[in-house]
């Protein structure tokens, strides 16, 4: 642990080192939970830093792109900021145009989690705990979210998520990082093949939110059921690759959310040889080209992030489903124990 700065209001925020005994090392901080540097090895056994993001704590006070950060309560957009649950509509803030988007004007991403190191057999480990209250950001319930990011020696980032609350209310947990496996000053992610296995995605509106449709990848630049290089289809002429300015949607990966983490992407730069396996339990998982990367966000060492400078792999519940009773349902009630497993394993070839 070491000082990483403090917020406007006087919080001193820290940065949590973990380290495997091959040399990987993920560095977390307590504000947000975001991941600030992610050290994985290619083919070579070089090390080099896999996820965007800021040298100080008030690149992550300042981001909108929210650069490796826990999201919620609600990650993803919902409609008009507004959903309905037991009869009564609850009013969200519009911070995506019309939409509400990953949490509101003041998500987990701005949060100050309390950290503690749990570090056991499995691997250094670091447990965030955050509360968040009834009504705020205009959710019901008092809310209680744990997640647990832990270095296995088999190089996987295991990421558990875990929440209670005294009132119904909805819940849609995920990280935000943006990846780039060529590491620091490297192409863009365009070059880099990627595997998603399953064979629907859910479409989108003008405004980015779930049509209630799920479509067939098959015919469509969106099948990546095989290895397929990013760029390759990233500029056809497709309806839904306009609407978003590149990839930015929900693949379905199960109609219910697994017991056991199940392969769900597979991404591979094969410049450097890393190979990313995202596993999770979650029935979705958001696939983003890094699109709205415009060059104003000045990341690591300087560097300015343009457009497709990272892409983020989220697993998720699918988008708006607070209003789309079809989709899987991201209702948490009392008594009830949300519970959710992400893992990123890495390796070179």
């Amino acid at each position: 642990m070491q000082p990483f700065g403090t917020t406007p209001d006087g919080t001193s925020i820290s940065l949590y080192t973990l380290a495997n005994r091959n040399g990987m090392e993920l560095a977390i901080t307590n504000y947000g939970g975001a991941v600030v540097s992610l050290k994985v090895p290619d083919r070579k056994g070089t090390f080099a830093d896999v996820v965007l993001g800021y040298d100080s704590l008030q690149g992550y006070i300042d981001d909108t792109s929210y650069f490796g950060a826990l999201i919620g309560r609600y990650g993803n957009r919902i409609a008009h900021g507004k959903f309905t649950l037991d009869g009564v509509t609850y009013t969200l803030a519009k911070n995506n145009g019309e939409n509400s988007l990953h949490g509101g004007a003041k998500g987990f991403n701005k949060a100050v989690w309390t950290a503690k190191d749990i570090s056991a057999s499995a691997g250094p480990a670091l447990q965030l705990e955050y509360l968040s209250k009834d009504g705020e950001e205009g959710y019901p319930g008092n809310l209680s979210v744990r997640v647990t990011y832990t270095l296995t020696a088999q190089n996987e980032v295991r990421l558990e998520y875990s929440a209670t609350t005294d009132k119904d209310t909805v819940l849609n947990l995920t990280n935000h990082s943006y990846f780039n496996l060529a590491g620091p000053g490297g192409a863009d992610i365009l070059g880099d093949e990627l595997m998603l296995k399953t064979d629907r995605f859910t479409p989108v509106d003008a405004g980015l939110i779930p049509t209630g449709e799920l479509r067939d990848v098959a015919g469509t630049p969106f099948d990546f059921r095989t290895p397929t290089v990013i760029g390759s289809r990233i500029n056809q002429n497709d309806e839904q690759l306009k609407l978003a300015r590149g990839y930015d949607h929900n693949w379905a990966l199960s109609a219910e959310p697994r017991k056991e983490p199940a392969l769900a992407a597979r991404l591979h730069d094969p410049i450097s040889g890393r190979v990313l396996e995202v596993w999770t339990t979650e029935p979705g998982i958001q696939f983003y080209t890094g699109n709205f990367l415009d060059g104003t966000a000045r990341g690591k060492g300087g560097q300015l992030y343009q457009q497709h400078a990272g892409l983020c792999l989220e697993t998720q519940h699918f988008p708006d489903s607070p209003n789309h009773p079809a989709f899987p349902s991201t209702v948490l009630k009392p008594g009830q124990h949300f519970h959710s497993i992400t893992i990123w394993k890495f390796s070179a070839r």
